[in-house]
């Protein structure tokens, strides 16, 4: 079984005990979450890869960051997955009618105010992208099976509104992936590994 089909498999799977529910301490006291969704789009290769962006140095939230393109769900989106497909199409150009949805993945409550879920969907390989240029400074594809080797997620930790917190940061070609991007795919390692 490849690594794409035992990922997809997983998303079937009743969720397992050891994911990250988020980046809140125990007790903190936060508004109610914006509800958002990410693309984590597959690339239909022999070693398949990860569809990331850059933000941009600019912008109010996460600037610079590594992530997944997204964005929160409008008024006007179906649903989660097509919040996620027209965050991806917005940011990245990638039409919708390009990605096979495989599923949701687990929300993520990020320290920001959002819960975050991941659409897992698959997309030819070297489809013609092209970054927003307001919110995306790059758009890179990062090996599938690099993200998900639990050897390359680093459990790191920072002190952030007065309190200690940990966090996960992969670095793939002098690339940081950290925060909640790197959670959640702490959280697709976890599901393959149950």
């Amino acid at each position: 079984m490849t690594l794409t089909e035992r990922l997809r498999a997983a998303l079937d799977r009743p969720a397992p005990p050891t994911l990250l529910a988020g980046d809140l301490l125990d007790g903190e006291e936060v508004a109610a979450a914006v509800p958002a969704a990410v693309l984590v789009a597959i690339t239909r290769r022999a070693e398949p890869g990860v569809l990331l962006t850059v933000r941009r140095e600019h912008l109010r939230t996460h600037a610079g960051q590594v992530a997944f393109p997204g964005g929160r769900v409008d008024p006007e989106d179906a649903d989660i997955a097509a919040a996620a497909l027209r965050e991806a199409e917005e940011e990245i150009g990638l039409p919708r009618a390009a990605v096979t949805l495989w599923g949701n993945a687990d929300p993520y409550r990020t320290v920001t105010g959002y819960q975050v879920v991941p659409v897992v969907g698959e997309v030819d390989a070297d489809l013609p992208l092209l970054a927003q240029e307001q919110e995306v400074a790059d758009l890179f594809e990062a090996p599938l099976a690099f993200l998900l080797d639990p050897a390359n997620q680093r459990r790191m930790s920072a002190e952030f509104r007065g309190a200690r917190r940990h966090y996960y940061e992969i670095d793939w070609n002098g690339r940081r992936i950290w925060g909640a991007t790197a959670a959640m795919l702490v959280n697709l390692t976890r599901r393959l590994e149950a």
